[in-house]
């Protein structure tokens, strides 16, 4: 099963929710400089801030692309991820603050299926070097990780990177994610199960359009007026500089 961390939204703008915008910076970790090696075209990146802004724009969130930065190393292409050198190198590369969102592609090693992982705004003042997304850097659009290329792990992280959790988080019983208007779900879902119920005592179907579900990127359309209620009270608490 692949291994996912973060969210996306639909193309329907509301007024209700408040607007936040934040900067991007991409950190493109590569082996080598060819597409295997995780030298990842420029195209990519631009479609997938596309979809990334597309995805949020119905909670009122956006994101601006402010640069690349192109980093060659065997070592943390393949072995950074979770180790004493993701301190080293994100102490090096990262820009901004609490307001600037950092992502590092990197390829992950041979026996991980992981697609990406992020840290919570809560961490940020504990450990401010930690922050951002790391991103297995066949998952934007136009890669070459199938089912899981449309750029929906990008917006899955970001949801994670603003607070929300898993819409299974729980399974069927506790207060699961936070959101009242998630349907609870017992596991995460696979591929694209419509009509799918894991807790039938429970209203409402498993919601597997959702951003912060497992689905296929195909089947992913959607963050709900709750979970973008959610994020933006994340931001005030977490994300929004202090007075000076």
């Amino acid at each position: 099963m692949n291994v996912r961390l973060s969210a996306r939204g639909d193309d329907n703008t509301t007024n209700e929710n408040p607007k936040a915008s934040f900067d991007v910076y991409w950190h493109v970790i590569a082996a080598n400089q060819t597409y295997d090696g995780g030298w990842i075209p420029d195209e990519h990146i631009q479609a997938q801030m596309k979809v990334l802004n597309e995805d949020f724009n119905s909670t009122g969130v956006s994101w601006n692309y402010m640069n690349t930065t192109r980093i060659v190393s065997s070592e943390w292409f393949f072995n950074v991820a979770h180790t004493p050198q993701e301190k080293i190198m994100k102490k090096l590369f990262k820009h901004g603050n609490q307001r600037a969102l950092n992502i590092y592609t990197i390829g992950f090693n041979a026996t991980t299926k992981t697609l990406g992982y992020t840290s919570l705004p809560h961490n940020y003042t504990r450990a401010p070097w930690y922050d951002g997304i790391v991103l297995r850097y066949t998952v934007l659009p136009g890669g070459s990780k199938v089912n899981y290329n449309g750029g929906r792990t990008l917006t899955h992280e970001a949801g994670h990177w603003l607070g929300l959790l898993h819409t299974f988080e729980g399974g069927c019983s506790g207060e699961g994610d936070g959101v009242d208007d998630t349907p609870a779900e017992g596991s995460s879902g696979v591929g694209c199960p419509v009509g799918r119920d894991t807790c039938k005592d429970d209203p409402g179907e498993d919601p597997i359009h959702n951003f912060m579900d497992y689905t296929y990127d195909s089947c992913m359309t959607e963050f709900t007026p709750g979970q973008a209620k959610k994020m933006h009270d994340n931001i005030k608490t977490y994300r929004t500089l202090a007075p000076s």
